[in-house]
């Protein structure tokens, strides 16, 4: 370590790359305690990553206006300018310690930043102000020699060379910059710019700027210092000490927009930056981007004066009052505004803080609040939060006014939910990088107040969940920049076969991924090659044609696989939510569309195997015909024997006109669908369709065997397909009863043969089941109702069975008394009580209700076979259903046989009613004229008024013990 002589101030003074910084923190470490002061946030940092590495966590400190680590055993401490511990002039004897600027050793790190017109003041003040008990020192530029003489007389001066050559390479175009550079712009746009550029060149570029957090700064210098990438793009503030493995410096541009106005570089500025090239004795080199002539190229002067270190010497440093007076805010303000006395001092423009203080010392509620030193001080405090987000002095103001308020009221905190809230806002990471990086500027702002001891009721907790957003913020952004400015595929691209080569070492993983050199550039899915969604634009183009021209050769060979494959091995896709597709090894292969028919879809051949030529692909949809015609072979057999016999001139019309209907809607219809066809069919046409196996049902006209879960899912399919819309969601094989609510689900269900009943959806061969077994129960005199066992193994609730029964053409009706016929027979005909006759007769008529899905009586009762055919209400004693209360049951009695030797009833009987049979006669009575079913099938005029808690329902006599 060089010896430095012990004096109250030393100033090592260079150019870069002289080791000051290194200097100074040895000299600091062999203290007992020390102190330095960086020009940024990221140096300082860096600076005390440096320092644990030799004295340990717990006794080192980080002090930066947004981010604090403090030990209570820190001896060695890292800042910002603007956050360096001072001892006061007012201090107390006695009152020492690091927080009070007590320190062995301090070192204020690129003083000639007191040249600048926003911060210099604060750079003045600590070279004026900052001092170490033991040794202080004075690290900047050659340049700021004279100032020193002048301000500190009884500094000493040390002078430090530099370790490696710095030389012009004059100017290079972006693709021949050399590897290991270092591009620097002097605006967000241009770095963006330079780095897409780099990123499309030559793979990629990392990135640093000073808006960046501390820890995305070492994210992309991590990039480019580990070889990921071999080009840096930054803004100026690569100047300020960061230490980079920099081998030539570029300027993108030599003007740049200072606060005020746009402006060419000073020498000093660029030999500031183009001094990052170059690293300890290793050389360095630095030039233009571009071309050698206007505004972005070196001049001769310049380069000589870069290259040879000579400086203009700084003639002037800003200054401020460091410690004025907080008597009041008046007081406040004129210390402030106070000129210097000295002619090498100059007063520092109106600063953001000073600007804010002067906005709210207008505002009456300020003027009356802040009248004590604590309460000026308070306020002076809150004016220096710093515009972090460059919003303008009137926003910023504004909000400096509110924390104010917070924190001269009540407990004199801000307030714990408003300040919640404000982070919760910022704590997402969508967004791409402008967004991110506003945020992290923003999030700045609450860890600054959550570093000030007094504003918080709890600071700590605050300090840890703003860190924490920070956090994820800069790891959300250095991913973001990773993504857009590094494509290293691009670079291995380039690198491997050059635009148009042959030698392309492609690899195919088992996933499917498509590498080159251990970079993928795409996934082979199925038989297409689709780029990584990270390529953009050009490259995207490039990568897909080399990928596709190198891939065809495996493509073919997969198509003739397809062609040569059994049939177990494709599978029909109707996943709900899509359009039906062929599947081959889980690769899709074709698409069902519109075409001729439902039974003749349209196959859409995939993109990939049209592609490989005519030839295969007429093989491979030559192929995918066979398949399906064998599947709807296995799973639609009843559905193609529909179309066949629709289609067969041998078929009555009339068979022929429902069975097209009933095949083109894919085997299932809901009856009151099919009227007009089924009133055109006679008796023997009707026992045509059943033997085609279609039931004609109580509310469904269909095929048992469609019902079944291979035929649902090629019915959906198809389907779908006719329509040009996704498969619809079917229900699962099996389930006979379902409760769906959502709208699609019902609709698929009703495809797969479902029929809504209430709030539940049953399968409608259980609804002609359940119909049918109503009409057998009534014929054995035996109840039917909730608790009949085929209900219950349904697990229908009695609102859906009641639902169900009204559905299917039943009605509650008000029981009448049953009046025994020996009564009135002998009341009226004293032969037939002589005859031993006991005969019921019931008043209860026969209610048939009939739904759009039931046919007309009169049709039915002229086309039914004469078994099928009950008569109702009859003095004959014929079958007549009882109510039985609240049970809703169906219950009567067996039909009696008429003999001959039974008396005959006497001819008095109710108008209306039919004739009894002839004695000796036990055949049906004599067929009426066709429409006349005065004497078979009684209707009501209106429907019977139902009785409180239930009633009977009376059966559909024309549709007892029908087959379908």
């Amino acid at each position: 370590m060089a010896q430095i002589p012990r004096a109250a101030v030393t100033a090592v003074l260079g150019p870069t790359n002289t080791g000051k910084t290194h200097l100074a923190v040895e000299r600091m470490c062999a203290h007992s305690s020390g102190m330095m002061g960086f020009p940024l946030r990221l140096l300082a940092r860096e600076i005390y990553d440096r320092i644990v590495a030799l004295k340990g966590a717990q006794q080192v400190a980080l002090l930066t206006g947004e981010e604090k680590i403090l030990p209570p055993q820190a001896r060695w401490f890292c800042c910002t300018a603007e956050s360096m511990p001072l001892r006061h002039g007012r201090d107390k004897a006695g009152e020492g310690g690091p927080m009070n600027g007590d320190f062995a050793f301090v070192a204020l790190d690129e003083a000639q930043l007191g040249i600048d017109p926003e911060r210099g003041h604060i750079f003045t003040d600590r070279m004026l102000r900052a001092r170490g008990r033991e040794e202080t020192m004075i690290l900047g530029s050659a340049s700021l020699t004279s100032m020193v003489r002048a301000l500190l007389p009884e500094a000493e001066i040390i002078g430090r060379p530099r370790f490696s050559t710095l030389s012009y390479a004059g100017a290079k175009k972006l693709s021949r910059l050399p590897k290991r550079s270092a591009i620097v712009a002097f605006s967000i746009e241009e770095v963006y710019a330079v780095a897409e550029m780099l990123r499309r060149q030559r793979g990629g570029a990392a990135v640093v700027m000073g808006a960046l957090s501390p820890a995305t700064r070492n994210a992309q210098v991590a990039m480019f210092m580990n070889g990921d990438v071999d080009y840096l793009v930054a803004t100026d503030a690569i100047g300020m000490g960061l230490n980079l493995d920099v081998s030539h410096v570029a300027f993108a541009s030599l003007r740049k927009f200072d606060g005020h106005r746009t402006r060419r570089l000073t020498i000093s500025e660029m030999a500031q930056i183009a001094g990052r090239a170059g690293r300890h004795h290793k050389d360095g080199t630095f030039g233009s981007l571009g071309s050698e002539d206007g505004e972005a190229a070196f001049r001769p002067e310049e380069i000589a004066a870069i290259e040879e270190h000579r400086f203009p010497p700084i003639d002037h440093l800003y200054w401020r009052d460091g410690e004025p007076s907080l008597d009041s805010i008046d007081t406040l303000i004129f210390d402030l505004e106070e000129r210097p006395t000295r002619p090498e001092l100059r007063a520092a423009p109106e600063a953001v803080d000073l600007g804010v203080l002067k906005y709210m010392a207008e505002d009456p509620l300020v003027r009356d609040r802040v009248r004590t030193v604590h309460q000026v001080g308070r306020l002076w405090s809150a004016c220096g939060l710093p515009d972090f987000q460059k919003l303008g002095a009137d926003h910023h103001a504004r909000l400096v006014s509110r924390i104010w308020r917070f924190l001269s009221e009540g407990g004199g905190h801000v307030p714990r939910d408003w300040f919640a809230q404000a982070i919760a806002r910022l704590d997402t990471v969508q967004g791409d990088i402008d967004t991110l990086s506003g945020r992290i500027a923003a999030v700045r702002t609450w860890c600054y107040i959550a570093q000030r001891p007094d504003w918080l009721e709890h600071p700590a907790e605050m300090a840890e969940r703003t860190q924490e957003i920070e956090a994820r913020l800069s790891d959300a952004l250095h991913t973001a920049l990773r993504q857009r400015f590094v494509d290293r595929r691009t670079a291995v691209l380039m690198r491997d076969i050059g635009i148009g080569g042959d030698d392309f070492p492609v690899e195919v993983g088992q996933d499917g991924a498509v590498q080159v050199d251990g970079e993928t550039i795409g996934r082979l899915e199925g038989l297409r090659f689709v780029v990584d969604p990270g390529a953009r634009g050009k490259d995207r183009k490039m990568l897909l044609a080399a990928a596709e021209k190198r891939l065809g050769k495996m493509l073919i060979v997969k198509a003739e696989e397809l062609i040569a494959a059994p049939d177990a091995d494709i599978v029909l896709d109707a996943t709900s939510g899509a359009m039906p597709r062929i599947m081959w090894r889980d690769i899709a292969v074709a698409t069902l569309g519109t075409g001729t028919s439902l039974l003749q879809p349209d196959m859409r051949i995939d993109k990939a195997l049209v592609a490989l030529g005519q030839d295969v692909h007429k093989r491979v949809a030559e192929r995918l015909v066979r398949w399906m015609a064998a599947q709807q072979e296995r799973h639609l057999l009843p559905l193609l024997k529909m179309a066949q016999q629709a289609g067969d001139i041998t078929t009555p019309a009339p068979v022929r006109a429902l069975l097209a209907q009933l095949a083109d809607a894919g085997g299932i219809m809901a009856r009151n669908e099919l009227d007009g066809a089924l009133a055109l069919l006679d008796k023997e046409q009707r026992q045509v369709v059943r033997r085609a196996g279609v039931t004609i049902g109580v509310l469904d006209i269909y095929h048992p065997g469609l019902l079944k879960p291979g035929a649902a899912l090629w019915r959906a399919a198809l389907l779908s397909a006719r329509i040009g819309k996704p498969v619809l969601p079917l229900p699962p094989a099996g389930v006979v009863l379902l409760t769906l609510t959502e709208r699609e689900q019902q609709m698929g269900a009703r495809i797969a043969g479902y029929r809504g009943i209430g709030d539940a959806q049953l399968r409608i061969d259980m609804i002609e089941r359940i119909a049918r077994g109503a009409h057998e129960a009534i014929a054995r005199n035996e109840s039917y109702d909730v608790t009949s066992p085929l209900i219950v193994s349904l697990g229908l609730s009695d609102p859906q069975f009641r639902t169900l029964m009204r559905n299917s053409g039943f009605r509650p009706v008000t029981p009448r008394p049953v009046i025994a016929e020996a009564e009135l027979a002998s009341s009226e005909d004293p032969g037939l009580e002589q005859a031993g006759a006991v005969v019921e007769e019931t008043e209860t008529p026969i209610v048939v209700d009939h739904p759009e899905s039931l046919p007309d009586p009169a049709t039915e009762v002229e086309a039914a076979p004469e078994q099928e055919i009950v008569v109702e209400s009859l003095p004959s004693g014929e079958l007549a259903p009882v109510a039985t209360g609240a049970n809703w049951a169906f219950r009567g009695r067996p039909r009696p046989q008429v003999h001959a030797q039974r008396p005959v009833r006497n001819e008095q009987r109710r108008e209306g009613s039919a004739k009894p049979p002839r004695s000796g006669d036990n055949s049906h009575p004599k067929k009426p004229p066709r429409g006349d079913v005065s004497g078979r099938l009684q209707r009501a005029s209106a429907e019977p008024s139902r009785p409180a808690g239930g009633g009977a329902f009376a059966g559909l006599a024309a549709l007892l013990g029908r087959e379908d």
